[in-house]
């Protein structure tokens, strides 16, 4: 069973995938990786082991481990699941949710979801997830909840890139029309929004790969999640 120690190695890896800070494709060297954490290499292993576990490492036998991929069709596939992940949760919501909770995601959203002037990406696209996931824990289904998170993570890179192409007041909009839905309890109309507010074409998608890696090998990963939302 993996101890604090690992936890922690597993965590602050993680975070370099997640980021492209290891870049997508290229194979890690676990002797400088080790050396720059400060930690052995069999709880990185071991950490290591959990990530290819979770598909954001690949790892081939008398070769090692590999940062995963960049494509296209991989995170247009994600963005499908996560649509029919997310359409079926806000029905769920719709039936399930206490109208206490319900008040108090929407007071969250319009407290810190709405005017995101001033923050980074990487600090809107969190509140976003939080209100994603809020909807998710209103089913009260803890493997949706989990499910939910995990792709999110798989993504979070190319939704930074995405939010620093797209129109932010569209999406905003979106998340009033999703929670007005709620409230009323209007499930149709909650799934087709949130439907809708998710869906990404195939073209959309492969832009937002090909900028992403252009910013990855030009600028890092931080060339995109430190820029400020100057007017949202």
């Amino acid at each position: 069973m993996a101890g604090p120690r690992v936890d922690d190695i597993y965590e602050q890896v993680k975070a370099m995938a997640v980021s492209f800070r290891l870049r997508p494709g290229d194979r890690l060297n676990e002797v400088a990786l080790s050396k720059e954490l400060g930690v052995s290499r069999t709880p990185l292993r071991e950490a290591l082991n959990r990530l290819v576990a979770e598909r954001l490492f690949d790892f081939r036998p008398g070769q090692g481990f590999f940062c995963r991929p960049l494509d296209a069709q991989t995170v247009y596939d994600l963005f499908e699941l996560r649509r029919i992940i997310e359409t079926a949760a806000v029905r769920s919501a719709c039936e399930r949710a206490l109208d206490s909770d319900l008040d108090a995601l929407k007071t969250e959203l319009y407290a810190t979801g709405i005017d995101i002037s001033g923050l980074t990406i990487a600090e809107a696209v969190a509140r976003d997830e939080a209100f994603h996931l809020g909807i998710a824990q209103l089913t009260g289904n803890a493997e949706l909840v989990e499910t939910l998170s995990r792709i999110n993570e798989r993504i979070r890179y190319i939704r930074w890139v995405s939010l620093s192409m797209d129109r932010l007041q569209r999406s905003k909009d979106e998340h009033k029309r999703v929670m007005q839905a709620l409230i009323a309890r209007d499930a149709d109309c909650a799934a087709q929004v949130m439907g809708a507010h998710i869906a990404k074409r195939m073209d959309q998608v492969q832009e937002a790969v090909r900028h992403g890696i252009s910013s990855i090998y030009m600028d890092g990963p931080e060339g995109i999640s430190s820029r400020i939302i100057e007017d949202a």
